[in-house]
């Protein structure tokens, strides 16, 4: 099983702020997966989210933990799209990102 992919967000909108951003954000995300995904299961436990997605018959499952200060991010990719860890982490930086920001 290859190492999972993990990164960071830093942020300065404190724990429940980020959070709200983030939950508003997984929902045009879960949008676009729409198309290709024929299961996307999520939850929230506190400050957590895991995340279940299956697609073009891989499994991905993950968690987001959404600190005061920052959102760090655990994916655990299989084997065939862990060739794709370095693009998927600079994709879900610049995604999570966005989702911090946006208003």
């Amino acid at each position: 099983m290859p190492k999972p992919l993990t990164l960071s967000i830093p942020h300065s909108l404190g724990r429940a702020e980020a959070k709200r951003r983030l939950a508003d954000g997984l929902g045009d995300a879960r949008a676009r997966l729409g198309a290709v995904a024929t299961s996307i299961d999520d939850h929230w436990e506190g400050d957590r989210l895991a995340f279940r997605v299956v697609a073009l018959a891989q499994t991905v499952t993950g968690r987001i933990d959404v600190a005061d200060d920052r959102v760090d991010v655990e994916v655990e990719l299989p084997w065939a799209l862990g060739m794709l860890a370095d693009k998927l982490k600079t994709k879900l930086t610049r995604q999570g990102t966005l989702m911090l920001e946006k208003k």
